[in-house]
């Protein structure tokens, strides 16, 4: 049997030979679908993937990931996750609705209206709730989804983050990260910033707050709508005390020399122009999952100052956070597997100076949300996975704002492994603070003052 990409005999469908299932918009909204996926070898809903029962996995996980299960590093309960839970709001699914008939890309990448030929001021919903295999676009389109669908949408954010470097037993250093973000695009129109003299569509600040030999270093980029334009990207250094601008070719580098980098974001947040995409199939395959949010089980409130927070669940988030854990270090112990429709994205950069030769991104086809990002060398050679847990998105309690990254999570986890070193950068949440839709001032992000972060 021909091997497919993962280097195992179940087959590929590659495109050319298959018509990708189209992604309603009533399914968008959240209506129920009738489609379920194919029975899975001996794969079931409660059964628990680990060394004694790997076998069964090995056609439909990525294989670095499934040699976690092989070795008794692993351990996830299997879960049922059917297509036609994700609802966004019917203001989103009736946005997807026109989209499917008014948005196209040019040859760039860039999303451009049918008719005029010019790309859209604003855009709102899924831009591609219909995509095509045969469609030379169609990868660019998928990552487009990605963007405005599992993303953008959430609106402006604030975190605190822990980002932990860790071996095989346990951690070896952490730093304290605050983190906002600001989207000038694909978020709900009343929260979209009416001013918008820089043509951004989005602004990202990182200030090391611990340890005190990292505290105050800061990371500032600015990305544009113009496809032509390359993201600004400025970086301060307490010992320096200068502000300096820096290649957007090193947001491919890892952050503060871990293995996460500022093109990670929740899966992957390079800016789409600057890569050539392809989609190379479609194909079921285990993604990790939130079980709190799969069932719901989510604490969501509102912040005094505008948006929302989730109170997350007190449960060990990484395998050296439990005592009883005999696995890996950045095992994901609290999160279950689920079987889903994936589309597999390959993205090339375009400059030759980016850490990477080729990055596939493996995401979900209903919800866009990414499961995984696996990285190679110029030479081939697989050199990183980042892996990310998903879930369907959940209402806030008021019943108009919805999320499908961050806020309405019962738990938080994000590993990117160094295949080469066998180690791995986590993130987890700091004292819940991993906010959504909440106001936040352009003012942070002039690279002008960074300095006021310093020590």
């Amino acid at each position: 049997m021909k091997q497919n990409r993962f280097g195992s005999g179940t087959p590929l469908v590659r495109r050319g030979t298959f018509c990708l299932a189209v992604v309603a918009a009533a399914q968008v909204a959240g209506t129920e679908s009738d489609r379920t996926l194919p029975a899975a070898g001996g794969l079931r809903p409660g059964l628990v993937l680990d060394q004694t029962t790997a076998a069964v996995a090995k056609d439909y996980l990525p294989p670095e990931i499934f040699a976690h299960y092989e070795k008794g590093e692993y351990r996830n309960e299997i879960t049922d996750w059917q297509p036609g839970r994700t609802t966004h709001g019917p203001a989103f699914a009736a946005q997807t609705e026109r989209n499917a008939q008014t948005l196209t890309v040019d040859d760039l990448g860039t999303i451009i209206d049918k008719t005029t030929g010019q790309q859209p001021p604003y855009i709102y919903g899924t831009p591609f709730p219909k995509i095509d295999a045969d469609d030379p676009s169609a990868g660019v389109k998928v990552l487009w989804n990605y963007f405005y669908t599992s993303s953008w949408w959430n609106g402006n954010s604030r975190t605190l983050a822990r980002l932990l470097w860790l071996n095989v037993t346990g951690i070896d250093r952490e730093a304290g990260q605050d983190v906002l973000y600001k989207f000038y695009d694909g978020v709900p129109p009343d929260v979209r910033p009416t001013d918008n003299p820089n043509n951004l569509l989005a602004q990202f600040i990182a200030s090391t707050t611990r340890p005190a030999d990292l505290n105050g270093t800061v990371a500032l980029s600015w990305r544009y709508r113009d496809p032509q334009k390359r993201d600004s990207v400025w970086a301060y250094v307490p010992a320096l005390r200068r502000t300096r601008a820096v290649s957007p070719a090193n947001r491919s580098d890892g952050f503060l020399g871990s293995d996460m980098s500022q093109d990670d974001g929740q899966l992957f947040d390079g800016k789409p122009q600057d890569f050539t995409w392809k989609l190379v199939g479609e194909r079921d395959m285990l993604v990790f999952v939130d079980p709190y949010r799969l069932s719901g089980d989510v604490d969501m409130h509102p912040l005094p100052g505008g948006g929302w927070r989730s109170n997350l669940k007190p449960v060990p988030s990484f395998g050296f956070e439990d005592k009883s854990w005999k696995g890996i270090a950045w095992a994901p112990v609290s999160h279950k597997l689920a079987l889903r429709r994936v589309s597999i994205v390959e993205g090339v950069p375009k400059d030759k100076y980016y850490l990477y030769g080729k990055l596939q991104l493996i995401i979900d086809k209903e919800t866009w949300h990414g499961a995984y990002n696996r990285k190679f060398g110029w030479n081939g050679e697989l050199l990183n996975t980042l892996q990310a847990a998903g879930g369907p998105a959940v209402a806030a309690p008021d019943g108009v704002h919805f999320f499908s990254a961050g806020v309405g999570a019962g738990e938080i986890n994000q590993v990117s492994e160094n295949i080469k070193m066998t180690r791995a950068t986590g993130v987890s949440i700091i004292d819940n603070v991993n906010d959504r839709l909440v106001p936040v001032d352009s003012a942070m992000f002039d690279y002008q003052t960074l300095n006021r972060f310093g020590k």
